[in-house]
């Protein structure tokens, strides 16, 4: 895939108020999106934070909760920026729509997995997420090459929601291991 360095705006915008309102819509969309995806993982977490969770064996580099929330919103936005950054260089088509239709899906079914199954499943469940987390991982890191070549500043907006899951999933898989 060549690499593409205009970083004007998509064909047809340039000056144009209805080619800007457009642009405003299409953000406001992918950020939209990425508030779905929040709003839905934040269900199970919110549910089940005071209760198994509160009492389970967290990792000793845990971070304080706080943290969480922080990265993620700010992570939430990054990564809507980035695919529209590619969608108006008219990349965000084929794999790379699918790989950021996936990792939205993945990243709303890790806290089901995790949070929401733990009591039906126990650590079968933690398990299960720490799946999912991988593959959100490797779903990421298809992005990463996918966006960049297309848009470099949105390959590199995907690196932080990237080294964060990684982060996240050697915390799932301490988890796994110890409760």
């Amino acid at each position: 895939m060549p690499v593409i360095t205009d970083f004007r705006p998509a064909a047809g915008t340039a000056g144009n108020v209805s080619g800007l309102r457009s642009q405003i819509i299409a953000l406001a969309g992918f950020l939209g999106l990425s508030a779905a995806a929040c709003v839905l993982a934040s269900i199970p977490i919110i549910l089940n934070s005071t209760g198994w969770y509160a009492g389970s064996v967290k990792a000793p580099w845990m971070p304080p909760s706080l943290t969480f929330r922080i990265t993620w919103m700010v992570l939430y936005v990054v990564v809507a920026a980035a695919a529209w950054l590619v969608w108006r260089k008219g990349g965000l088509t084929g794999p790379a729509l699918a790989g950021y239709a996936v990792q939205l899906l993945l990243n709303a079914a890790w806290p089901v997995t995790f949070f929401g199954m733990y009591p039906m499943a126990g650590a079968a469940a933690l398990w299960a997420a720490f799946l999912v987390i991988c593959c959100l991982a490797a779903t990421l890191a298809f992005l990463i090459l996918r966006f960049g070549p297309v848009d470099a500043a949105a390959g590199l907006l995907v690196l932080p929601y990237f080294s964060w899951v990684v982060f996240s999933a050697s915390l799932n898989l301490y988890a796994a291991a110890h409760n």
